[in-house]
């Protein structure tokens, strides 16, 4: 019987890709490169952590303060650091632990990704993992689902139902496919919501997600006069029909890089082993998330990471980064 795990399960480590100068962080590399160290120590003091480089060295020398036996490197070349949406999806299969390697098409055809597509491969033929990885011949990004670990999925159908992605499966046989693939009992779509400057056309995990088996946080906007107000009104009147208890965080003070709106959100958090890494961005309404965080995982530390450099390229904590259940050798 397989099943996808939520994320607040125990986790043996979480894989991430360090920028590099062929990536589009060039114009801000000291910058990224000063966010990807901050949570790479945050990380690694709780799991281990796989470092995706295109030059092992050069990022063990970026990282030279953090003295932790739990970072692991690998050097394999990548297009961009979004693993998120190319790194592989553990599922469990009764006792074991089964990865898949989905089809990564660089969001849609927006962008170069054959790297990027192949990350996984290279990963199993290194042997980093000692689980066996699968290949499922479909186009899905690891951002554009969420699960609460019993059976129910979070999705948007403004992704998974693109035509960028895969046309020629229905909706149906798309659900069928995915209840299957991830021991479903249910799919929760959501047809709303959306925010400016969002490459993925319109991925979950920045918009709605569970915190745990019966609680979904999602993004809220409070100002009607911003654009983003009535596609997320009709997403919440969409999610009090689910049967979850609904948690609202507020959309972040709109933030620009070069004349251009970037979907800044809280949603996009990681969670770890016995701690919560939270974007903020400078925003008034960062120490209100911080602290619903603290009230609601009392037993977890809750870490803020300034995700203010992160979202210039359009992502946050979670597109960064991807959990893993599979065992991580070294």
């Amino acid at each position: 019987m397989f099943r996808l795990p939520a994320e607040w399960e125990k986790q043996d480590s979480i894989m991430l890709t360090f920028p590099h100068s062929k990536s589009d962080w060039i114009y801000c590399l000291d910058e990224i490169e000063k966010t990807y160290t901050q949570m790479i120590k945050a990380i690694s003091r709780y799991q281990k952590c796989l470092v995706i480089c295109d030059d092992i060295q050069r990022v063990k020398t970026i990282l030279k303060d953090i003295d932790n036996p739990n970072i692991i490197y690998a050097q394999i070349p990548t297009n961009d650091t979004w693993i998120r949406d190319y790194g592989a999806i553990d599922v469990f299969n009764d006792d074991k632990i089964i990865s898949y390697d989905f089809i990564f098409n660089g969001w849609g055809g927006k962008f170069e990704a054959s790297l990027d597509n192949r990350l996984n491969k290279r990963v199993y033929e290194n042997k980093l993992y000692k689980n066996t990885l699968k290949s499922i011949d479909f186009i899905l990004e690891g951002g554009s689902i969420d699960s609460n670990g019993k059976g129910v999925l979070l999705t948007t159908t403004k992704c998974l139902l693109n035509n960028n992605r895969n046309s020629s499966h229905s909706q149906k046989e798309i659900e069928n496919l995915l209840k299957k693939l991830f021991g479903l009992n249910r799919i929760l779509w959501l047809e709303n919501g959306y925010l400016e400057g969002d490459d993925t056309d319109s991925h979950v995990d920045t918009l709605a997600r569970f915190v745990d088996e019966k609680s979904i946080v999602y993004t809220k906007c409070y100002d009607k006069n911003d654009k983003h107000f009535f596609e997320l009104d009709k997403m919440e009147k969409e999610l009090q029909k689910s049967g979850f208890n609904l948690i609202p965080l507020p959309l972040p003070s709109a933030k620009f890089y070069k004349n251009e709106r970037l979907p800044a959100t809280y949603i996009n958090f990681l969670l770890l082993n016995d701690a919560l890494l939270v974007p903020v961005y400078n925003d008034e309404k960062d120490n209100e998330v911080l602290e619903f965080f603290k009230s609601f995982y009392k037993n977890r530390d809750i870490i803020p990471i300034d995700s203010t450099t992160l979202i210039k390229e359009h992502g946050s904590i979670h597109c960064a980064t991807i959990n893993r259940w599979a065992t991580l050798k070294g």
